[in-house]
């Protein structure tokens, strides 16, 4: 058990809020997924957010489909996503039922169960690389699309709860544009991260893909 380390479990009101105000508060949040294998902790360092139908750059922009339905549901629920046929991205829904938002947890320092994030991620050259990422963040912690739905609020059983963690201070809290996305959402400044922390991924700005010719 890590010394000092606040193990209440956030409850479902915490979710229950706008996302830009969820956002920023999950930073320093231990996320525990529950693996068969046995538990993986991560101290959340990254995140972006997605305000649904008002926000160009989120998957329920344009209503709501069979891809995207879990944002409309009960918020601190997972939303998982597959993309570019590769890998997959973990969300945790938040704001009221039926309007649909979602925090991606785009990286994270894991602090228990290394040894398991680092048989899934055997490219990492080293610890704070495993979920450095969004994509790298779901294969450290063994999710993809089984675990979409899930609650993440704790319960006996759960695969996923959040724990109150350790929040940095404000002043350790930057944020700027989102990564990859490009179109009318480009500009919001909805990337929130810790400052100076390694596990934080790099910016990239979106760069439309070329289809083979």
């Amino acid at each position: 058990m890590i010394e000092g380390l606040d193990r209440t479990p956030l409850p479902r009101d915490f979710f229950d809020r706008p996302v830009l105000d969820v956002a920023p508060d999950l930073l320093g949040r231990t996320l525990v997924r529950a693996t068969p294998d046995g538990p993986i902790e991560l101290r959340l360092t990254e995140v972006e957010a997605y305000d649904g139908e008002s926000d160009p750059g989120s998957h329920a922009f344009r209503g709501r489909t069979a891809r995207n339905s879990v944002m409309f549901g009960p918020p601190g629920h997972a939303y998982v996503y597959f993309t570019y046929g590769m890998w997959h991205c973990l969300n945790l829904v938040c704001g009221p039922e039926g309007r649909a938002s979602g925090v991606l947890l785009r990286a994270g320092a894991i602090q228990v169960g290394a040894d398991l994030a680092r048989v899934r991620r055997e490219s990492a050259r080293n610890d704070k690389e495993l979920a450095k990422g969004p994509a790298r963040l779901a294969t450290a912690l063994d999710v993809d699309r089984a675990l979409n739905g899930t609650d993440a609020i704790a319960h006996p059983g759960a695969s996923l709860s959040v724990l109150h963690g350790t929040p940095p201070s404000r002043d350790q809290v930057r944020n700027g544009p989102r990564t990859g996305v490009g179109g009318d959402g480009a500009t919001h400044p909805w990337r929130f991260w810790i400052e100076g922390d390694p596990t934080v991924s790099p910016y990239r700005a979106h760069a439309p893909r070329r289809r083979a010719t």
